[in-house]
């Protein structure tokens, strides 16, 4: 048999399928000549136990079946194409053992904790109401300072009763108290950087390189050769995040492999998976190649596996590394097939591309063609680098580091990117690119460049301690007094760094330097613990003001106006809060990026209550004022009326 790859496989049933009396195994190969299944007693290098013949089925697929209880058997295929046999794990592996070299045959509901399936989480109403905090599981719990047993493991992330040193919360029981609604997990699904056979503690990386898409990572488990453990302790993770009320994003990266002509899509069928030019393998992700998501079973594997994850491990919602990659279409057929089984899944990603992609540029997931993806958001470039500055410029600096000229470039951050008739343009865009505020992330800091500390420290080194940490605040204001979703990186709320110890400079990229580097070190509670309370504060004040997560455009316009102020470098608008069902009637936020203190008419006569300035934060009023606000240096005042 080698038939057409323009045939379209629309079945469920891809991969093995389990019952206790037998399992079945499909694999899509329209162009193969044989395919055998070799069935193996363990994931690592033996013999088969037995090599079956596969038979040609349904558009392009093969079919075998083995009778009796298949759990815990060890799987591959072995192809046939022009003459050359190759062998690999199946594209749809639902479970592996070490380093994901062999699928696993897995009764899934074996795994599930007890309860799961009464596990029935919702997500708020809107996708404004969350508050995202971006975590690595190994970056979490792998410091000693963390007091977390199981370090660097899925279950290290829902330890309860944790502490440091000096007594204060650390891990889950931080993450609840502060007040994140969502956890984003970076790489959970299986990748290839980390060899799962050795100790962790000997390497490091982030885990954008992926090998199995559908499985986790075996690092992440207390044991990586049985592929049910992984399986049963992700899922336990995630019902633990879900009874403490917090929700589960899974950070997914179909936009490249870990290797393009080793993967098992280019073993499966060679150059269907990935775009191609006469070179070879293009490079729209900068890691090497790309996924060819507009082509048919390309797109089918993409959306299968978000599915899957929904369905089988209660994801909550899904952030796409380098989102523009993939075709627009694909991004909407998700979407769609998501919202049938979660009307409530949260979906965004990164708007931009990691290089010159083999896509054309009108057919790319980029930010400037969110109005085209109602309900998926983007990263706001535009609010990160007018706040902090340029993330691609060590030395740039932002408004709350007091560089001038860019209040208009503000207002376009705190619209949430939407049109407003009194903002013009964005730092990098001409004209609003979000249909509603929900499509804008809000954010200073994320995995990648500098985290902000560090990168305030490098752009503003002049700037004591002290006054870097009113920067810090300044900033974090902004991104909560924003409409849109905000979102920050773990740990941002306690100062964190990553400094090299042999050099003492801080690391842009980290994502393979080592854990010391890139570990939370959880004594910055206790010796940042105003900059935490400060974050738990902004985090209170937001969820308690409706008017802060407008969810309409029209909203946003009607109720949100600027104030023409005379001093350069900030920012105040009134926003109508009443009127969009809040229980204050009016709110007024003002930004000084000065080094002096600036003195702020009040939009209305009456007497206001601040609720945050320059080092408080939270729903308690702080003290009244009439006529006009004085505002001190580097702060954001937020009043009340």
């Amino acid at each position: 048999m080698s038939g057409s790859l323009d045939q379209v496989y629309k079945g469920n049933d891809l991969g093995a399928v389990y019952t206790k009396e037998r399992t079945t195994f499909r694999v899509w190969i329209p162009t193969a000549e044989e395919v055998e299944l070799r069935i193996y007693p363990d994931g690592v290098d033996s013999e088969p136990l037995e090599v079956l013949a596969m038979k040609p089925d349904a558009e392009g697929t093969w079919l075998a079946e083995k009778t009796g209880d298949c759990q815990k058997l060890f799987y591959t295929y072995h192809i046939l194409q022009n003459g050359v046999w190759t062998e690999t794990i199946d594209v749809y592996a639902k479970a592996a053992g070490v380093n994901g070299k062999r699928g696993m045959v897995v009764d899934l509901r074996s795994t599930d904790p007890a309860g799961f399936s009464e596990d029935a989480y919702q997500n708020p109403d809107s996708v404004t109401d969350l508050v995202v905090y971006e975590v690595s599981v190994r970056d979490f719990s792998a410091d000693d300072s963390s007091g977390i047993r199981q370090k660097g493991q899925f279950l290290g992330m829902v330890e309860s009763g944790t502490h440091n040193a000096t007594g204060e919360k650390t891990g889950m029981d931080y993450v609840k108290e502060l007040g994140i609604t969502h956890v984003q997990l970076m790489p959970v699904y299986d990748f290839g950087s980390v060899d799962e056979s050795k100790p962790l503690e000997n390497q490091y990386n982030w885990g954008y390189d992926p090998i199995n898409y559908n499985l986790p990572e075996g690092s992440y488990a207390s044991d990586a050769y049985d592929g049910s453990v992984r399986i049963r302790q992700m899922k336990e993770m995630i019902q633990t995040f879900h009874e403490n009320g917090i929700g589960v994003i899974m950070d997914v990266v179909y936009n490249h492999t870990y290797s393009g002509p080793d993967s098992c899509l280019h073993k499966t069928i060679p150059f269907y998976y990935h775009r191609t030019d006469e070179t070879g393998f293009t490079d729209g992700s900068g890691c090497g190649n790309e996924i060819a998501s507009e082509r048919s079973m390309v797109r089918k594997m993409i959306i299968d596996s978000l599915c899957y994850w929904v369905q089988e491990y209660h994801i909550d919602g899904f952030r796409f590394d380098l989102m523009a990659v993939l075709d627009q279409e694909t991004m909407r057929e998700a979407k769609t097939a998501l919202k049938k089984i979660r009307p409530d899944v949260v979906l965004y990603g990164e708007g931009w591309t990691g290089g010159p992609s083999a896509l054309p540029e009108n057919r790319r997931s980029l930010k400037a063609y969110m109005k085209m993806l109602p309900q998926i958001g983007a990263f706001s470039d535009d609010c990160r680098d007018v706040i902090r500055g340029d993330v691609f410029v060590a030395e740039g600096i932002g408004f709350a580091g007091g560089a001038p000229e860019l209040e208009e470039l503000v207002r376009f951050a705190v619209v949430g990117a939407t049109e407003h008739p009194e903002v013009t343009e964005g730092l990098y865009s001409d004209e609003s690119w979000a249909a509603a505020p929900g499509q804008s992330v809000n954010y200073v800091s994320c995995h990648d460049n500098f985290s902000l500390w560090d990168k305030l420290a490098v752009s503003l080194p002049d700037l004591t301690v002290d006054e870097r940490k009113a920067v810090n605040r300044l900033a974090a204001a902004m991104v909560f007094m924003c409409q849109g979703m905000p979102f920050l990186l773990s740990g941002e709320e306690m100062l964190r760094s990553k400094v090299d110890p042999v050099t003492g400079q801080p690391v842009e990229n980290s994502f393979n330097v080592s854990v010391e580097i890139n570990s939370m070190k959880w004594n910055l509670v206790h010796e940042n613990a105003d900059i935490v309370e400060y974050y738990r504060g902004l985090i209170a004040f937001r969820k308690a003001h409706q008017a802060l997560r407008m969810t309409k455009t029209e909203q946003i316009q009607k109720y949100l106006r600027f104030s023409e102020v005379k001093e350069q470098k900030v920012v105040a608008y009134k926003i109508e809060a009443g009127k969009v069902g809040d229980t204050a009637e009016r709110l007024f936020v003002i930004f000084n990026a000065n080094k002096k203190k600036v003195q702020v008419p009040l939009p209305d006569q009456g007497t206001w209550k601040a609720y945050i300035d320059g080092t408080h934060a939270g729903t308690e009023a702080l003290y009244e004022v009439q006529g006009s606000a004085e505002v001190l240096p580097v702060s954001a005042l937020v009043l009340i009326q």
